[in-house]
């Protein structure tokens, strides 16, 4: 395990860096990798009783996270009061308006390849139906218990897989809820961090409980949820070193895991090491191509939970990110908030709609693709496929100007150039330092595409 410490900064992790990566020994492991940096598209969904407050996910409950998660706290002062409120929201969780087929119909009509589902964020409040707790959408606290799609993870699963798209339980190894891990009475008395309110090395059997309650809420995602395709495990600090050391012998769990899903991947995220088998950074795009799998979380909106009038980022804006992010190598997991009734904010389908009418026209040059230099220049995004380079040229307004001839910074040999969606050939003029590409008369006036895309043949 590496020894490096990985903060949480205002909820947003840090990443690992590329020497902490460990190339997986498992030969299906790394097969599967390859398949993870074929999909390029992920929608990853926070939902939980926290949705019906507007604000961000459990770190209001963290006394040592106050600071900038309690900024949009107005009702109260009482902190302690504010913490027993928010643990009862799932008493008021009724998401009656919830139809998961229509999710699944979105996402796949937004071109996305797999689904990254929140089942447990670190306020503990579990989206399936476990056994190991109490405090989860089946029970019988939760109004939404006795509805048709009661056990979320299940129906969210089913629908998208019948949708072909993949799945990844987001699952958080802190739980604030279970008094294994938050224990009332311990040392830290009732101010709360992120991490155990004990010392696990001064009290193992405490510790040796939530190990075990963890590796059974794994198991039953696990054995009783169909096909699993990653296991995409958040809470960084909950690991082998450390601030406090807080091993929860992950690689046993996921090792067992594999015997049932022998295809799972793990992103066992800012730990490094031999369960961490892609990097996730997370609201930015590193500034160079990465030489590891890697994939970046981005909302589409401006919180990753679901937050009353938010601003959505245009089809435009999404793209943009998009291809910064596959040109430099890594996987784009867009998310989206759900809302307390089950339904998501139509600002932010309304941008999935239109990022996938783009991907339907030029997915060709997202999908399947590997890095290519120059890789990414800021209007210039570049793929490979084979022996086909594709270059996505950027513009950064409908009022930016389309001029008829464009540069392209590649210095390869070329034997033609096609304009992707129309298949029509464009004339172009090479020499050391790039290509001139002449537009076709049909690209000339109006506003500017969200971008042109070459597809440019190297043999």
């Amino acid at each position: 395990m590496s020894e490096t410490v990985h903060e949480v900064e205002n909820g947003v992790h840090n990443y690992s860096s590329e020497k902490e990566y460990v190339k997986p020994a498992n030969p299906m492991t790394r097969e599967r990798l390859e398949w993870f940096q074929d999909q390029k598209l992920a929608l990853m969904m926070h939902w939980g009783p926290y949705s019906q407050i507007g604000m961000v996910e459990s770190w209001i409950l963290s006394d040592e996270d106050g600071d900038w998660s309690r900024n949009d706290v107005d009702w109260t002062n009482d902190y302690e009061e504010m913490k027993r409120e928010y643990f009862a929201l799932n008493k008021t969780f009724n998401p009656f308006r919830f139809e998961p087929e229509k999710w699944a119909e979105a996402a796949a009509e937004g071109g996305f390849k797999y689904l990254i589902f929140t089942t447990k964020h670190h306020d503990g409040f579990c989206m399936w139906d476990t056994h190991t707790t109490d405090y989860r959408i089946t029970g019988k606290d939760t109004p939404f218990h006795a509805h048709r799609y009661a056990d979320i993870c299940k129906n969210v699963f089913d629908a998208f897989r019948d949708k072909g798209l993949a799945i990844a339980t987001y699952f958080s190894k802190a739980d604030w809820h279970t008094p294994y891990y938050w224990a009332p009475g311990m040392e830290r008395g009732r101010h709360t961090w992120r991490g155990p309110s004990y010392n696990p090395a001064e009290h193992p059997s405490m510790w040796e409980k939530f190990v075990q309650f963890t590796h059974e809420q794994i198991m039953e995602l696990m054995t009783r949820y169909g096909r699993i395709d990653i296991l995409w495990l958040d809470a960084g600090w909950v690991r082998d070193g450390g601030r406090v050391n807080q091993d929860i012998r992950l690689g046993e769990v996921v090792e067992r895991a594999r015997q049932t899903q022998p295809w799972l991947l793990s992103a066992d995220r800012t730990v490094g090491g031999a369960y961490e088998n892609y990097v996730t950074p997370e609201q930015t795009i590193p500034d160079r191509p990465l030489n590891v799998p890697w994939e970046s979380c981005i909302t589409i909106g401006t919180s990753f939970s679901f937050k009353f009038e938010d601003k959505y980022k245009s089809a435009r804006q999404l793209v943009h990110i998009l291809m910064e992010v596959v040109a430099k190598g890594g996987n784009l997991a867009l998310n989206v908030g759900p809302q307390p009734d089950g339904r998501l904010p139509a600002g932010a389908l309304k941008s999935m709609k239109e990022l996938g009418a783009w991907m339907k026209a030029y997915g060709e040059a997202v999908y399947g693709t590997r890095i290519c230099a120059p890789y990414y220049t800021g209007n210039c995004a570049f793929t490979r496929k084979g022996d086909t380079v594709y270059c996505t040229y950027l513009y950064a307004s409908e009022d930016a100007p389309i001029s008829e001839q464009i540069r392209l910074p590649y210095t390869e040999a070329v034997t033609g150039i096609e304009l992707v969606g129309t298949d029509e050939a464009v004339e172009y003029a090479q020499d050391s330092e790039g290509i001139t590409v002449q537009l076709p008369a049909s690209q000339l006036g109006g506003q500017a595409p969200i971008a042109h895309v070459f597809r440019i043949r190297t043999k």
